[in-house]
């Protein structure tokens, strides 16, 4: 297994005879892990056409034997012939243009730079170029365009439209979704539902059927009542008629009529009242074994804003951050808050929880009561603000998927009760309804 991306990686499966390489993008933080730190760039990603290079290497040597006075033809032919087979598979004779093609739209940093200095974008940017270049059969990318930039997300797009193999992703981007996909595959209540078209489309025939569904769910409402009121009033001496109506009866109220479990709402708790200043940075100026990231950046942001900060993975947006909450100090230059700001904020890695806690101990630090701002709140209430209700609240936090993760994240950072907000990719991960109940969450934050 290689554990370049989540430990999964390239692996080959075997079915009726037929052998298939899947390529597995997994959607944790950890992307390139502790065994890749101290690498080099150019290393790891050459390692995904580690097959074609030395294919290419071997047959020089093939081509080298052929001028041998005791050359076995037959065997060098046959060996010249495995050796292109392998080449022509994987257009190994445009290899290293290849490589400087991805690293060019992907806009790698320079070859030479160890893992361990990029960026949370630059990492990911890494072991999508290395997964893409060993061209599998099959793709299977969870989230593939978190801590991308816009022409990142955008290359990646084209690349996938043209990809020769079958690609299926888990992904809450609507707009990557929108350009790139085929097939929309829904999971809901147990089953899948498979849909021919975009997002789009897909949004459109779900409405209606949301709408077929309420119809049936008002029908079947009717049709309880009236059961209700016949169990009420049926006579002792019909009973032994009445059991197949019973059965309607319990069959209406059984657990086969789910509900939709979707997450309608998400809470941000508020702080104390903000005052006129809130933050100004000025001649900021910041770089790393001298690449500078920042230069001469001055702004303030006033009260009520909300500030979206854009720019290329690696141009410094997190390490802006870092520097505003005092985890880093700037070369030269000032970040100053007002004296009534208090900061709450989300980082883009969620590394910092306890595996072996559950969802309530996590968010609580066992406590019934926990103070936001200048009020108390039950801690149950609170994780349920989050859509983590009744089991919900037991699951343990190592088994959670990404977009659970990032909801205790958010819950564990933001009780805080701050009055600003930094949040660094704080979509990642989270399916379509929760991101929603994000938007919103963030459009009411007073």
């Amino acid at each position: 297994p290689n554990p370049l991306v989540a430990g999964r990686g390239v692996e080959k499966l075997k079915a009726a005879g037929i052998s298939v390489e899947v390529g597995v993008l997994e959607s944790a933080a950890r992307t390139l892990n502790c065994g890749f730190r101290s690498r080099m760039e150019r290393g790891t990603v050459e390692e995904a056409v580690s097959e074609v290079k030395n294919a290419l290497a071997e047959l020089d040597q093939v081509y080298a034997a052929y001028a041998e006075e005791d050359a076995d033809f037959d065997a060098l032919a046959k060996k010249q012939g495995q050796l292109e087979a392998i080449i022509q598979a994987k257009d190994g004779h445009n290899i290293e243009n290849m490589l400087e093609r991805a690293a060019d739209s992907l806009r790698l940093p320079p070859w030479d730079t160890k893992i361990k200095v990029l960026s949370g974008g630059e990492r990911r940017r890494v072991a999508i170029c290395r997964l893409l270049l060993s061209k599998p059969d099959m793709l299977l990318l969870d989230e593939p365009t978190n801590h991308l930039d816009a022409e990142s997300v955008a290359w990646l797009e084209r690349f996938l439209h043209d990809y020769e193999g079958t690609v299926v992703a888990i992904t809450h981007d609507r707009y990557f979704l929108d350009n790139v996909a085929g097939w929309i595959l829904e999971l809901d209540r147990g089953y899948g539902i498979p849909w021919e078209g975009n997002y789009s489309s897909w949004l459109e025939q779900k409405e209606k059927r949301l709408e077929q569904e309420e119809k049936g769910e008002r029908a079947r409402q009717r049709s309880i009542k009236q059961e209700l009121e016949w169990v009420r009033t049926n006579p002792k001496g019909r009973q032994a008629k009445s059991k197949a109506r019973m059965a309607r009866f319990e069959e209406l109220q059984s657990g086969d009529y789910q509900k939709r479990n979707e997450t309608n709402e998400l809470f941000i708790p508020p702080g104390p009242r903000l005052g006129d200043k809130v933050l100004e940075v000025n001649h900021l100026k910041k770089a790393y074994d001298g690449r500078v990231l920042i230069d001469d950046l001055s702004f303030s942001v006033p009260k009520g804003a909300i500030v979206g900060i854009i720019g290329p993975n690696g141009a410094g947006k997190s390490t802006l951050f870092r520097m505003i909450t005092g985890q880093e100090q700037p070369d030269s230059g000032t970040v100053e808050l007002g004296d009534t700001v208090q900061l709450a904020s989300v980082d883009q890695f969620r590394d910092n929880m306890d595996a072996k806690n559950n969802v309530w101990q996590e968010i609580s630090d066992g406590q019934d009561i926990i103070r936001i701002g200048n009020f108390e709140i039950n801690s149950r209430a609170y994780a349920g603000r989050f859509n983590f209700r009744g089991n919900d609240q037991q699951k343990i936090i190592g088994e959670l998927s990404g977009g659970e993760r990032n909801r205790v994240h958010l819950a564990k950072l933001l009780k805080a009760g701050g009055n600003l907000l930094l949040l660094d990719e704080p979509t990642n991960d989270l399916d379509v309804e929760t991101l929603r109940a994000l938007e919103e969450a963030l459009l009411e934050f007073p």
